[in-house]
């Protein structure tokens, strides 16, 4: 989604006619519900493409590499469930939350930090459970058994920069 109604609120330069960023953007974005925003996993702020960026040389790891590497993942979640008994659950999207708890089982640092940010964030049981499944995701891209400390924080910080501009409005 845009971050405010003209969609221009961090581009470079940019002054809003309608005043403050902050209370432009959290006016348009406090319109959209919280359990609607609880539902949505990932929320990265997309800036505007620049020439200067047009120009950067390719990223060190391209789309074939990356497809791969999802596949990858897919293919160990698909095997985790029918494992489990549960051929009908093939992604950690879908899986229900009672197997979430005991396959997205963190370490014991990001145990800590999951209760710590369960608590300053005010995660929802659905918020909560979220940020596991992504967390299990990213451990799963990067070929982990166990979900770690850094999985937990990049989950988290996918959550935190909406949540952030929901509380400026």
């Amino acid at each position: 989604m845009n971050p405010c109604r003209c969609g221009h609120a961090y581009e470079p330069g940019y002054s809003c006619k309608r005043g403050r960023i902050d209370r432009c953007t959290g006016d348009y974005q406090v319109r959209i519900s919280g359990p609607m925003m609880d539902r949505i996993d990932l929320r990265i702020e997309v800036p505007a493409v620049t020439a200067a960026d047009l120009i950067l040389p390719p990223p060190s790891e391209g789309s074939a590499e990356v497809a791969a590497r999802v596949a990858a993942a897919r293919d160990v979640q698909l095997a985790r469930y029918a494992a489990a008994g549960m051929p009908h659950v093939r992604t950690n999207a879908e899986a229900p939350a009672s197997l979430l708890e005991t396959i997205a089982q963190p370490d014991a640092q990001g145990q800590k930090l999951l209760r710590d940010a369960a608590e300053t964030m005010k995660l929802t049981a659905r918020g909560y459970h979220r940020v596991l499944r992504v967390a299990r995701t990213l451990a799963d891209l990067d070929g982990a058994e166990k979900i770690g400390r850094l999985h937990l924080a990049e989950a988290l910080s996918y959550r935190a920069l909406a949540d952030d501009a929901r509380r400026a409005a």
